[in-house]
């Protein structure tokens, strides 16, 4: 006989807040298999299965729309190779965009290290005044 989980249970065999599985519920990631007599949410082993599934796509950086696609690639007879190398060109151009956009975020904080170093002795934060508008400006030019 299959394991049957209650909601609380389910989202302990999956390392997820109770919250995460209504959210999938309401998302329509996930449904119960079941109700009990006491109207709880019972789930079964395939419905933990499609949970884990669902979260080790998230880790993968895809989105819940992308993963409700690859859960129908899952259930479909045909063979989605195609389609699923489009979701992940899709992510994988995110990525890049991201890295790109870090790598800018990285070299502006390190900037703004040497001044906050360069500025340190004249009690003047040059970052904080870089950063206000011209006429908020109180310290002298660094």
């Amino acid at each position: 006989m299959s394991n049957r989980y209650t909601i609380g249970q389910l989202a302990r065999e999956a390392s997820v807040p109770t919250s995460t599985v209504r959210y999938y519920e309401r998302r329509g990631l996930l449904r119960p298999d079941s109700r009990s007599k006491g109207n709880y949410r019972v789930y079964s082993e395939a419905a933990l299965e499609k949970l884990l599934f669902v979260r080790s796509a998230q880790a993968a950086g895809f989105t819940l729309g992308d993963i409700d696609a690859l859960l129908e690639f899952r259930e479909s007879d045909a063979a989605p190779c195609k389609e699923v190398q489009d979701l992940i060109a899709v992510r994988l151009n995110l990525v890049v965009e991201q890295i790109k956009h870090l790598k800018d975020v990285d070299r502006m904080l390190r900037d703004w290290m040497k001044i906050c170093h360069e500025a340190e002795q004249s009690g003047c934060c040059g970052v904080i005044e870089g950063l206000q508008a011209p006429r908020e400006k109180k310290c002298k030019e660094v």
